[in-house]
Protein backbone atom coordinates (compact mmCIF):
# COMPACT_ATOMS: atom_id res chain seq x y z
CA UNK A 1 0.00 0.00 0.00
CA UNK A 2 1.56 3.60 -1.03
CA UNK A 3 1.81 6.11 1.50
CA UNK A 4 -1.61 8.02 0.15
CA UNK A 5 -3.72 4.87 0.62
CA UNK A 6 -2.33 3.76 3.88
CA UNK A 7 -3.09 7.47 5.17
CA UNK A 8 -6.46 7.78 3.74
CA UNK A 9 -7.10 4.39 5.37
CA UNK A 10 -6.05 5.40 8.70
CA UNK A 11 -7.96 8.75 8.47
CA UNK A 12 -10.90 6.53 7.45
CA UNK A 13 -10.44 4.57 11.14
CA UNK A 14 -9.84 7.33 13.16
CA UNK A 15 -13.73 8.20 11.37
CA UNK A 16 -15.10 5.37 12.68
CA UNK A 17 -13.22 5.95 16.05
CA UNK A 18 -15.28 9.23 16.68
CA UNK A 19 -18.64 7.77 15.45
CA UNK A 20 -18.18 4.42 17.91
CA UNK A 21 -17.41 7.05 20.52
CA UNK A 22 -20.53 8.79 19.25
CA UNK A 23 -22.50 5.46 19.82
CA UNK A 24 -21.06 4.91 22.76
CA UNK A 25 -22.30 8.70 24.70
CA UNK A 26 -25.92 8.12 22.75
CA UNK A 27 -26.15 4.62 24.84
CA UNK A 28 -24.59 6.23 28.01
CA UNK A 29 -27.49 9.07 28.39
CA UNK A 30 -30.10 6.20 27.23
CA UNK A 31 -28.97 4.07 30.29
CA UNK A 32 -28.46 6.91 32.98
CA UNK A 33 -32.01 8.05 32.27
CA UNK A 34 -33.34 4.95 32.08
CA UNK A 35 -31.45 4.48 35.84
CA UNK A 36 -32.87 7.55 36.81
CA UNK A 37 -36.07 6.62 36.22
CA UNK A 38 -36.35 3.08 37.34
CA UNK A 39 -34.56 4.59 40.43
CA UNK A 40 -31.78 1.51 39.76
CA UNK A 41 -28.82 2.27 41.40
CA UNK A 42 -26.94 -0.80 40.71
CA UNK A 43 -27.63 0.48 37.08
CA UNK A 44 -26.41 4.11 37.71
CA UNK A 45 -23.08 2.12 38.70
CA UNK A 46 -22.68 0.11 35.49
CA UNK A 47 -23.07 3.83 33.67
CA UNK A 48 -20.43 5.14 35.87
CA UNK A 49 -18.19 2.33 35.62
CA UNK A 50 -18.69 2.24 31.45
CA UNK A 51 -17.67 5.92 31.36
CA UNK A 52 -13.88 4.51 31.67
CA UNK A 53 -14.15 2.79 28.51
CA UNK A 54 -15.13 5.98 26.61
CA UNK A 55 -12.34 8.16 28.49
CA UNK A 56 -9.76 5.39 26.77
CA UNK A 57 -11.19 6.08 23.75
CA UNK A 58 -11.21 9.49 23.67
CA UNK A 59 -7.41 9.33 24.62
CA UNK A 60 -6.88 7.25 21.31
CA UNK A 61 -8.41 8.75 19.18
CA UNK A 62 -6.51 12.08 20.50
CA UNK A 63 -3.27 10.53 20.09
CA UNK A 64 -3.55 8.62 16.97
CA UNK A 65 -4.77 12.37 15.45
CA UNK A 66 -1.62 13.61 17.20
CA UNK A 67 0.91 11.00 15.65
CA UNK A 68 -0.53 11.13 11.87
CA UNK A 69 0.12 14.78 12.15
CA UNK A 70 3.30 14.62 13.51
CA UNK A 71 3.79 11.99 10.73
CA UNK A 72 2.42 12.76 8.06
CA UNK A 73 2.17 16.79 8.08
CA UNK A 74 -1.20 16.99 6.14
CA UNK A 75 -2.27 19.98 4.50
CA UNK A 76 -5.60 22.14 3.91
CA UNK A 77 -8.87 19.20 4.13
CA UNK A 78 -6.77 16.34 5.49
CA UNK A 79 -5.29 18.49 8.41
CA UNK A 80 -9.02 19.32 9.38
CA UNK A 81 -10.18 15.99 9.57
CA UNK A 82 -7.74 15.06 12.21
CA UNK A 83 -8.51 18.50 13.48
CA UNK A 84 -11.96 17.51 13.61
CA UNK A 85 -11.57 14.29 14.88
CA UNK A 86 -10.16 15.77 18.28
CA UNK A 87 -12.43 18.28 18.86
CA UNK A 88 -15.24 15.79 18.55
CA UNK A 89 -13.66 13.30 20.62
CA UNK A 90 -13.38 15.94 22.90
CA UNK A 91 -17.52 16.89 22.98
CA UNK A 92 -18.13 13.15 23.02
CA UNK A 93 -16.37 12.80 26.28
CA UNK A 94 -17.90 15.63 27.95
CA UNK A 95 -21.14 14.20 26.80
CA UNK A 96 -20.32 11.26 28.23
CA UNK A 97 -19.26 12.50 31.63
CA UNK A 98 -22.71 14.74 31.44
CA UNK A 99 -24.40 10.98 31.44
CA UNK A 100 -22.17 9.50 33.82
CA UNK A 101 -23.29 12.74 36.47
CA UNK A 102 -27.29 11.86 35.80
CA UNK A 103 -26.24 8.30 37.25
CA UNK A 104 -24.35 9.98 39.75
CA UNK A 105 -27.43 11.75 41.03
CA UNK A 106 -29.66 8.48 40.81
CA UNK A 107 -26.85 6.82 43.07
CA UNK A 108 -27.35 10.36 45.81
CA UNK A 109 -30.80 9.38 45.44
CA UNK A 110 -31.11 6.04 46.29
CA UNK A 111 -33.24 2.93 45.36
CA UNK A 112 -37.33 2.97 45.62
CA UNK A 113 -37.00 6.64 46.77
CA UNK A 114 -40.86 7.34 45.94
CA UNK A 115 -40.19 10.12 43.87
CA UNK A 116 -41.87 10.78 40.71
CA UNK A 117 -39.39 11.83 37.76
CA UNK A 118 -40.75 15.09 35.74
CA UNK A 119 -41.82 13.50 32.14
CA UNK A 120 -39.74 16.99 30.81
CA UNK A 121 -36.55 14.39 31.48
CA UNK A 122 -37.48 11.66 29.07
CA UNK A 123 -38.58 14.60 26.55
CA UNK A 124 -34.98 16.23 26.50
CA UNK A 125 -33.57 13.15 26.30
CA UNK A 126 -35.49 12.31 23.15
CA UNK A 127 -34.04 15.22 21.66
CA UNK A 128 -30.65 14.57 22.75
CA UNK A 129 -31.02 11.17 21.27
CA UNK A 130 -32.28 12.54 17.88
CA UNK A 131 -29.44 15.15 18.07
CA UNK A 132 -26.95 11.89 18.74
CA UNK A 133 -28.12 10.56 15.79
CA UNK A 134 -28.29 14.02 13.71
CA UNK A 135 -24.78 14.35 14.64
CA UNK A 136 -23.50 11.20 13.35
CA UNK A 137 -25.57 10.82 10.01
CA UNK A 138 -23.52 14.68 9.73
CA UNK A 139 -20.39 13.60 10.22
CA UNK A 140 -20.06 10.61 7.62
CA UNK A 141 -21.91 12.48 5.04
CA UNK A 142 -19.93 15.78 5.63
CA UNK A 143 -23.70 17.61 5.56
CA UNK A 144 -23.71 20.85 6.30
CA UNK A 145 -27.51 21.41 6.25
CA UNK A 146 -27.61 18.24 8.81
CA UNK A 147 -25.44 19.90 10.97
CA UNK A 148 -27.41 23.39 11.14
CA UNK A 149 -30.27 21.29 12.37
CA UNK A 150 -28.45 20.11 15.48
CA UNK A 151 -28.56 23.70 16.61
CA UNK A 152 -32.23 23.85 16.11
CA UNK A 153 -32.94 21.50 18.07
CA UNK A 154 -30.83 22.17 20.92
CA UNK A 155 -32.95 25.50 21.31
CA UNK A 156 -35.92 22.82 21.96
CA UNK A 157 -33.80 21.22 24.48
CA UNK A 158 -33.13 24.77 26.34
CA UNK A 159 -36.61 25.92 26.42
CA UNK A 160 -37.52 22.13 28.25
CA UNK A 161 -34.98 23.12 30.52
CA UNK A 162 -35.86 26.32 31.11
CA UNK A 163 -39.66 25.57 31.53
CA UNK A 164 -38.64 22.13 33.59
CA UNK A 165 -36.66 24.44 36.00
CA UNK A 166 -39.45 26.74 36.47
CA UNK A 167 -41.93 24.08 38.01
CA UNK A 168 -39.07 22.75 40.09
CA UNK A 169 -38.28 26.06 41.64
CA UNK A 170 -42.07 26.76 42.18
CA UNK A 171 -42.43 22.82 43.46
CA UNK A 172 -39.47 23.82 46.61
CA UNK A 173 -42.16 26.56 47.70
CA UNK A 174 -45.11 24.16 47.75
CA UNK A 175 -43.12 21.06 48.95
CA UNK A 176 -39.60 22.32 50.76
CA UNK A 177 -39.21 18.83 52.15
CA UNK A 178 -38.10 17.78 48.52
CA UNK A 179 -35.39 20.21 48.47
CA UNK A 180 -32.61 17.60 48.23
CA UNK A 181 -34.58 15.44 45.40
CA UNK A 182 -35.60 18.78 43.54
CA UNK A 183 -31.91 19.58 42.93
CA UNK A 184 -31.00 16.36 41.94
CA UNK A 185 -33.63 16.57 38.92
CA UNK A 186 -32.66 19.43 38.01
CA UNK A 187 -28.98 19.08 38.17
CA UNK A 188 -29.86 15.94 35.91
CA UNK A 189 -31.39 18.66 33.68
CA UNK A 190 -28.86 20.83 33.30
CA UNK A 191 -26.45 17.55 32.62
CA UNK A 192 -28.83 16.94 29.86
CA UNK A 193 -28.64 20.64 28.41
CA UNK A 194 -25.36 20.48 28.37
CA UNK A 195 -25.16 17.56 25.94
CA UNK A 196 -27.72 19.60 23.77
CA UNK A 197 -24.79 22.09 23.86
CA UNK A 198 -21.70 20.07 23.31
CA UNK A 199 -23.79 18.71 19.97
CA UNK A 200 -24.02 21.97 18.52
CA UNK A 201 -20.31 22.27 18.83
CA UNK A 202 -19.73 19.43 17.00
CA UNK A 203 -22.14 20.81 14.52
CA UNK A 204 -19.87 23.54 13.97
CA UNK A 205 -16.92 21.42 13.99
CA UNK A 206 -18.79 19.38 10.98
CA UNK A 207 -19.09 22.80 9.44
CA UNK A 208 -16.13 24.07 10.09
CA UNK A 209 -14.71 20.63 8.50
CA UNK A 210 -16.54 21.10 5.70
CA UNK A 211 -16.20 24.62 4.74
CA UNK A 212 -12.87 25.51 6.33
CA UNK A 213 -14.23 28.26 8.73
CA UNK A 214 -15.41 28.75 11.97
CA UNK A 215 -18.78 30.08 12.95
CA UNK A 216 -20.93 30.09 16.06
CA UNK A 217 -24.26 28.21 15.81
CA UNK A 218 -24.64 29.50 19.63
CA UNK A 219 -25.46 33.09 19.07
Amino acid sequence: MVAREQFESELALMKQKVIHLAEGAKQQLQDSVSALYQADTKFAGEVIEADKKLDKMDLDINETAILLIAKQQPVASDLRKLIVAIRLSTDLERMADNAKNIARSTTHLGDNHGMEIPKSLGDMRDVALRMIDLAILAYKQEDISLARELSELDDQIDTMYSNGLQSLLEETVTNPQKIQFIMQIAFCGRFIERFGDHLTNIAESIMYLVKGESLNLNE
